[in-house]
């Protein structure tokens, strides 16, 4: 998914009174146009412990504190879980190829797959009752599919090798110091290509406009600056990394492994791109009921918190009263005034096929 060590990297206050029915034990409703009372809920919850197990792909444990939700899911409603691990790419596949004889209820994919899915015509939709606080940009408006939580990306600032009065706080500010900056290996990965997507954001470009944020890094190459180590844990807790760029779970998450006093994290405030994995529930799930209950909790205050846990940034922070532990984990919402969603997926897509040559030619070309 993400990188490897994104986690160690999903009583509710919102009554469950605005639950959509969509195909709940036999019922066939247009999606929105009935909202459920509690009833629907027992029966949901009824229907689910029926079942009494719910698989998984691409929810490890050690992802997002996945393993904190299947356990309360377990303590719960009694519901027996088993997760493959994969990519967004695999799930769908898979899903697929097996049709009918589905393995697997539910999966969790990079936000540009949810539309793919829908595409593909291997899910089926489900609304939980706190719908209305996932913003629009996060879900599809039948609820085929919705961000449970997000990364945006984020300076993680070694405080010990780059002086107080250097330290940047956006994009603006990395050409004006002496350190150099990490940003690993474009074209290789999504938090990578994210990062050149973020400067270019922060300097008037575009998804299908990568070139501001590519002169950006070209200069620094230019100065010298500009670090070919990948900012993964092992190169940030040995002091070969003194900025980097990373997803904000990854970057918090690092930082209280290593030493919560050693880094600085913020988000650039000038500009910085936000992503997100989605929930996907199988159109041939053996388990649907069970299914539908696992994403009604993931998008509860106590799903949301079990995320923010795992350093995953839940798409309903805004709404939460997370424990003073849990929110410390986080960076407050201020942080996240000028960061912005992806808009054209399809023109990033074009831009991220063209991003391994385009970095080659225009950035490494200058490196010293």
């Amino acid at each position: 998914m993400f990188i490897q060590g994104a986690a160690v990297l999903r009583s509710p206050r919102f009554p469950f009174a605005r639950l959509s029915v969509t195909g709940l034990i036999g019922l066939t409703l247009i999606s929105g146009q009935a909202l459920a009372d509690q009833s629907d809920m027992d029966a949901l919850v009824t229907a689910a412990k029926q079942e009494g197990r719910v698989d998984s792909v691409g929810m490890p444990d050690s992802w997002a504190n996945w393993k904190d939700t299947w356990a309360d899911l377990k303590q719960q409603y009694g519901l027996d879980h088993a997760d493959t691990d994969m990519s967004s790419a695999e799930e769908i596949a898979k899903f697929k190829a097996e049709g009918d004889n589905a393995s697997a209820d539910i999966g969790d994919v990079g936000i540009a797959f949810g539309p793919i899915a829908v595409q593909q015509g291997v899910t089926q939709p489900y609304k939980p009752s706190t719908w209305d606080q996932v913003p629009d940009w996060a879900k599809d408006k039948d609820g085929h599919w919705a961000l449970a939580y997000t990364g945006t990306i984020a300076l993680m600032i070694n405080k010990e090798l780059v002086p107080e009065n250097e330290r940047p706080h956006a994009f603006a500010d990395l050409l004006e110091g002496d350190y150099s900056v990490a940003v690993g290996p474009v074209g290789q990965g999504a938090q990578n290509n994210s990062a050149v997507l973020a400067a270019a954001y922060a300097r008037g470009g575009d998804e299908s406009n990568l070139k501001p944020g590519l002169e950006l890094f070209a200069e620094l190459a230019r100065q010298g600056r500009l670090s070919l180590a990948d900012p993964n844990i092992a190169a940030l807790e040995k002091g070969e990394v003194e900025v980097g760029l990373l997803w904000d779970f990854n970057a918090l998450n690092y930082r209280d492994q290593i030493d919560p006093d050693r880094f600085e994290v913020v988000i650039p405030s000038d500009a910085s791109v936000i992503s997100g994995y989605s929930t996907i529930i199988n159109k041939y799930a053996k388990h649907p009921n069970a299914a539908k209950l696992a994403r009604e909790y993931i998008f509860s205050d106590a799903g949301q918190a079990n995320l923010a846990k795992g350093y995953a940034r839940p798409i309903r922070a805004e709404h939460l009263n997370l424990d003073t532990k849990t929110a410390a984990k986080l960076l407050p919402n201020s942080e996240y005034a000028n960061a912005r969603p992806i808009e054209n997926f399809d023109a990033w897509e074009q831009s991220a096929h063209q991003l391994p040559q385009l970095w080659q030619s225009e950035v490494l070309v200058h490196q010293h």
